[in-house]
């Protein structure tokens, strides 16, 4: 009888009978594992792996690299066309494909041009089983034109004018990048009255006088080229109405200044859109930039909103100085009326720019690859969207399928290809295009129809060995067409197994959950399917786990002593045990004073620096324990330091000059046993009061023996005095003679009146009574008064005994009052005592926070929202809100039980708040109430929200077993925390040679269901460094990381790998040679003097040979930045021939190059080593490539494209 798993991960308990385990085959496609032998001997159609970007913009003064890579069984071959035509790469001379791939290598370095080369290329990979097609690349050459030359009349503005300086850049491939400096190169100062468009003018909302000057110059920096373009200096001058009455009635005519508007304040105008109305248009996942700039006086201030709605929190922003409304990833909801206004004292205005969001076409499930065995049915679904909706188009081996040879077991049902009882011959590469006016997406994916029996990756007799109690994983890796199913046996006639619990994993893997000791013995794992069967026993045995027996024990030693610590383990008796001892986690000292035999470590003459923790860590291959003991060091006793005394205490006191609210104490000291007295301190006692309590009275001098002090009424005095040295007080003298002083009206009131609630009908006024002392006399009581802080009532008095609360009843809930409370005794009234405020009792909240929203940060962190309550509901003072919220259900396993609830707390008046500590990829829900003093009120309605995915924690171990000559056995767990969805591992691993140099690095990605990875071709006798971690879609996560050794023969050399070929040799590290070592030297001694020399030449000043020649041919219509001092030089017109800065040199086509200057104006793109200082002074240096020949004339033009190619693949 045999006992079936169904489905993959169950749990089944066996009786007395043989349990047999299997997978179901499913009816779906085939994964092909990633296991080399396998995929040697498997036929597989080809698959592009490696392909040039579509828009493929190049740089002319470089070769042109066309990448084509792509994988198949057998190796396919390649091809290519060109505009639609098959391209002869053998006529061209300068155009060689690189061996064993299809990337396209244009040699133009030696001669040729790129123009001649731009066009749209397209690469097919073909083998036997199909031809897969790359992307329509469109290869176009960058270009940087000149300015076109103009010349720029000086423009005179009257203070207030508006003003907008035109830069109108030279059109290069890709786009320059605009920015304004001077002469100086300092960036131009940008505010909200002077700012630069999108378009890259310069808008001044007002001129002012200070915005004078002759040196407004436009740059274009084309970054694909590395080189800068300048426009033209232009000359502004802004002059008072004082300065313009005396120039125009000197000079000028009213015809000659830039514009007519008056300098008088004004109200905003948009320089810039122009209207009341615009339109944009923005593809999905753009940035949609909107731009409104407004000239007036005063300056205007920009708003922003859309009119349909709010502007989404986490996706806006405001860039130059809130004239542009910037709006990431944008989407289809993002369409709609945006309104910007603009506003000064005087006025406003608004502009509406109505905006479309189009979309090019996006995936919503690509096809993928199909694995099918000969009878099987399949799939390949291609289904995009886009705005407009996209076309979808099929194509078969790269040939529109409406004219491909007809094949029976294929049916085409829109963005859907249906396959039915296919045989071998409909093996075949699909493509599918989805295209729109915007673009296009195009994807391969092949149909492979194997038809193979079984085969068990897995390693035949595979040893296992596991702690007991933990869990046991045998692995079956296998493959087969069509899917095989597995069964696993235990024993070799299927020995019975008693009340064991077995799980079955998809990728046949046999877990057992708690392994005992009767688990040991030889399993086998048998996969079938139609075409044979395959099996494989492995090998499984139980130890026992390692412990500590007698664990080392805490000690407290004193310096110079021994002290030993001891650990005694027991282990399996199969394992053989390591123990180590550490020091607060690290290594013991290297000191022969440390001394470890079997079980003890012994540490002689102690010192202070032996303290700390001591740890004893047992190991074995299979498993770890430790125990810690903490050594504290002491010191011997101290020698006793002289014996010094704290005075004698006073003497013979005496009352004398006794007033009513005054006395006169006299005393004599007593001996300062040889320590000055410093000081003396006298106390009193209240007999009537506070029998027994000694209170501070005053401080006098040392010196003094006589003292003043001031009495209050009604108090019972006795007086004593202690001496103070350095050393410290002497013990209180004798207590002098009573004295009682007369009784008077009290002279103060209570303190801390307080009035608050504890019903809602009642109001609780509280106070410090005073105590015996401040009473002033017998009789003390208070009179206690309150009123309606907002009502026209009478106070409303009661006088009480000498307690300190009153209880008023009848109160309407949470009301303020005003409450006072006076002190009276028998002789009469405390002064008229302050009012304080209060508020009768406070009652539950009535409403529930209202508009709750979430907005997830990250995998980890949400924002909540909310309205705050109305006051008048609260009831009370308000405390805050509070956010209840409680993962619901796990997004990954969907789990449908409730944890515990977690609280977080907002103090005040907040209206948002933080949810910290989140499991990524999780359901949470919340609700929010309100809080005051009495508690909370209701609670709002549960709001859910869904946590993405986070990157995974690393793999719970990582294993590397069977070390042979070429390869290593790698075996991991899973992370323990996915946080999601794993996608893949990713192993990384380099050589490590004898000097502890690691060698390159190799880079493999393995699938996620994968625990087990055999490395094949590695080097003898290597070690090697592993880094490892798995992925989600969210990233990678940590790594873990191990080293291993292959092995190597008994001769000391890698036995040959087959007949013809020849024995690898051992590989010289260059770098260990003494020669190449000594060479280095010399070169690095050879720089530094040449540094030397080149610095002193520097500081010697003056022109060097070659620099006068540079300066004598220098070009006179632009001058780029100084090699030496890291700046520009000024510009100069043809025209005006204004002198040249010392050392400034250009090229004749206006350009600056890496070969003419390694400094540069950067920070205004992408990917440039530079920065500017906060006040726009340029610190960066310029790198740019080298040209292989400077730009003819001033041509702008750019070779013609072809039409839609980058839009349509087809």
């Amino acid at each position: 009888m045999q006992l079936k798993i169904m489905p993959a991960k169950k749990h089944l308990s066996a009786g007395s009978v043989p349990l047999i385990l299997f997978l179901c085959q499913m009816i779906r496609a085939l994964e092909v594992p990633l296991d080399p032998k396998l995929l040697e001997d498997l036929v597989q159609p080809p698959t592009i792996t490696q392909q040039s970007p579509k828009d493929y913009i190049i740089d002319p003064r470089e070769n042109i690299v066309i990448q084509c890579e792509a994988k198949g069984k057998p190796p396919p071959s390649f091809s290519w066309t060109r505009n639609g035509t098959h391209f002869d790469i053998d006529k061209d001379p300068l155009v060689t494909m690189k061996p064993g791939s299809g990337t396209l290598i244009i040699n133009i370095m030696s001669e040729g041009k790129a123009e001649t080369y731009e066009g749209v290329y397209q690469c097919t990979a073909r083998n036997e089983r199909g031809a897969a097609i790359s992307n329509n690349i469109v290869v176009r050459p960058s270009r940087s034109p000149l300015w076109t030359k103009e010349k720029l009349e000086p423009i005179t503005l009257r203070n207030g004018q508006s003003l907008v300086l035109p830069c109108r850049p030279p059109v290069g491939l890709p786009p320059a990048i605009i920015f304004w400096m001077d002469n100086s190169f300092q960036r131009l100062p940008q505010s909200e009255r002077v700012s630069q468009g999108l378009n890259g003018d310069l808008y001044f909302s007002n001129v002012l006088p200070e915005d004078t000057r002759e040196d407004y110059i436009c740059y274009a920096r084309f970054n694909h080229t590395q080189t800068i373009q300048q426009k033209q200096p232009i000359s502004l001058k802004v002059i008072s109405v004082d300065e313009l009455n005396d120039t125009i009635a000197a000079n000028l005519s009213d015809t000659e200044f830039y514009g007519a508007k008056s300098s008088k304040e004004r109200p905003p105008t948009f320089l810039t859109p122009e209207g009341n109305a615009s339109h944009k248009e923005e593809l999905r996942g753009n940035v949609l930039s909107l731009e409104c700039i407004a000239e007036g006086l005063p300056t205007p201030i920009i708003y922003w909103i859309k009119e349909d709605g709010t502007l989404p929190i986490n996706r806006t922003f405001y860039r130059n100085f809130k004239k542009t409304l910037q709006i990431i990833h944008v989407s289809e909801e993002d369409s709609g009326n945006y309104q910007c206004i603009a506003k000064n004292a005087l006025g406003a205005i608004h502009h509406t720019i109505s905006v479309t969001i189009k979309a090019a076409p996006f995936w919503i499930m690509a096809p993928q690859n199909l694995v099918l065995s000969p009878g099987e049915d399949g799939t390949l679904i291609c289904r995009a969207n886009g705005n407009p909706k996209p076309r979808i188009d099929w194509l078969t081996n790269g040939v529109p399928i409406e004219i491909a040879s007809d094949d029976p077991s294929r049916k085409i049902d829109g963005d859907t290809i249906i396959f039915s009882n296919v045989q071998e011959r409909s093996s075949a590469v699909y493509q599918c295009n989805a295209s729109n006016e915007y673009g296009y997406l195009l994807a391969n994916a092949f149909v492979n129809v194997l038809a193979e029996p079984p085969r068990i990756l897995t390693s035949a007799n595979t040893l296992y060995q596991v702690i007991a109690n933990r869990p046991a994983l045998l692995d079956c890796a296998f493959f087969g067409s069509p899917l095989p199913t597995i069964e696993w046996f235990k024993g070799t006639k299927g020995s019975a197994l008693h009340e064991d619990i077995y799980v079955l994993h998809e990728n046949g893997t046999l877990e057992i959950p708690v392994a005992q000791k009767d688990s040991t013995g030889t399993y086998t794992c048998v996969a079938r399917n139609k075409l044979g069967m395959a099996k494989n026993e492995v090998h499984l045995e139980i130890k026992d786990p390692t412990r500590i027996i007698k664990q080392p024990e805490n000690a407290v030693v004193q310096r110079g002593s021994q002290v030993s610590f001891e650990c005694k383990v027991k282990h399996d008796h199969s394992l053989i045990p390591s123990v180590l001892w550490l020091k607060d986690d690290g290594e013991l000292p290297s000191d022969e004073r440390f001394s470890v035999d079997k079980d003890h470590l012994v540490v002689t003459d102690v010192n202070d620096d032996d303290g700390g923790t001591y740890t004893c860590v047992a190991n074995t291959t299979l498993d770890s324990v430790s125990a810690s003991a903490e050594l504290k060091v002491v010191a011997p006793p101290p020698t006793p330091a002289p014996v010094y005394d704290v005075p004698n205490p006073p003497f013979d006191l005496e009352l004398t000059n006794q007033l009513d609210k005054s006395v006169q104490l006299t005393w004599t000291p007593g001996d300062d046993n040889n320590s000055p007295i410093t000081t003396f301190i006298i106390e009193y006692e209240d007999a009537m009061h506070e029998a027994g309590l000694w209170h501070h009275q005053a401080e006098v001098s040392g010196t003094q023996t006589t003292a003043q002090l001031k009495l209050s009424p009604y108090v019972n005095y006795s007086f004593r005095v202690m001496a103070e040295n350095s050393i410290g007080r002497s013990s209180p003298s004798e207590a002098s003679e009573q004295y009682l002083t007369k009784a008077a009206e009290p002279d103060q009131n209570p303190m801390a009146v307080e009035g608050l609630g504890t019903e809602p009908d009642n109001l609780v006024i509280t106070w410090k009574p005073l105590n015996g002392f401040e009473s002033n006399g017998p009789g003390l009581q208070y009179k206690v008064s309150w009123r309606q802080k907002d009502g026209d009532d009478e106070w409303t008095s009661v006088v009480v005994a000498n307690v300190s609360k009153y209880i008023v009843s009848g109160t309407p809930t949470f009301v303020p009052y005003l409450i006072k409370v006076q002190a009276l005794n028998d002789v009469g009234f405390a002064p008229e005592p302050a009012v304080a405020m209060g508020h009768s009792g406070e009652d539950l909240p009535m409403v529930a926070p209202g508009n709750v929203r979430v907005s997830v940060v990250n995998s980890t962190l949400a924002e909540v929202h909310w309205d705050p309550v109305p006051l008048k509901s609260i009831r009370g003072h308000l405390q805050g809100y509070r956010i209840y919220y409680w993962k619901a259900q796990s997004s990954s396993k969907r789990s449908r039980r409730h944890i515990e609830k977690k609280i977080l707390t907002f103090q005040g008046t907040k209206t948002h708040g933080m949810l910290p500590g989140l499991e990524p990829y999780s359901h949470y829900s919340l609700n929010v109430r309100v809080v005051n003093g009495k508690g909370e009120g209701p609670a709002s309605p549960d709001r859910g929200f869904h946590t993405p995915e986070g990157v995974p924690s690393a793999p719970s171990s990582l294993k590397i077993t069977n070390p042979t000559l070429d390869s290593l056995t790698l075996e991991w767990n899973p992370p323990s925390h996915p946080n999601g969805i794993l996608t893949e591992y990713t192993l990384k691993y380099q050589p490590i040679n004898s000097t502890h140099e690691l060698g390159p690095l190799v880079d493999l990605k393995i699938p996620a269901n994968k625990t087990r990875w055999i490395l094949k071709n590695l080097n003898f006798s290597t070690r090697y460094k592993f880094y490892f971690y798995a992925q989600t879609s969210a990233g990678s996560g940590s790594q873990i990381t191990e080293e291993a050794i292959t092995t190597v023969d008994e001769a000391g050399i890698p036995p040959d790998v087959g007949a013809g070929k020849a024995m690898a040799s051992r590989q010289v590290d260059i770098a260990t040679q003494g020669w190449f070592i000594g060479l280095m030297c010399a070169v690095a001694l050879l720089i530094l003097i040449l540094l030397i020399v080149c610095f002193i030449r520097r500081n010697k000043g003056g022109k060097y040979p070659v620099k006068e020649k540079e300066d004598a041919h220098a070009d006179p219509e632009i001058q780029p930045m100084k090699e030496d001092d890291g700046t520009f030089g000024e510009y100069s017109d043809a025209e005006d021939h204004k002198p040249l800065k010392k050392g400034s040199r250009t090229p004749s086509d206006r350009t600056v190059k890496k070969e003419d200057s390694d400094d540069s104006l950067v920070d205004y793109g992408e990917g440039v080593n530079g920065q500017f200082n906060e006040d726009g002074s340029f610190i960066g240096q310029y790198s740019g490539k080298k040209e292989k020949e400077p730009a003819e004339g001033n041509e702008s033009s750019e070779a013609p494209s072809p039409v839609n190619a980058m839009n349509s693949f087809v």
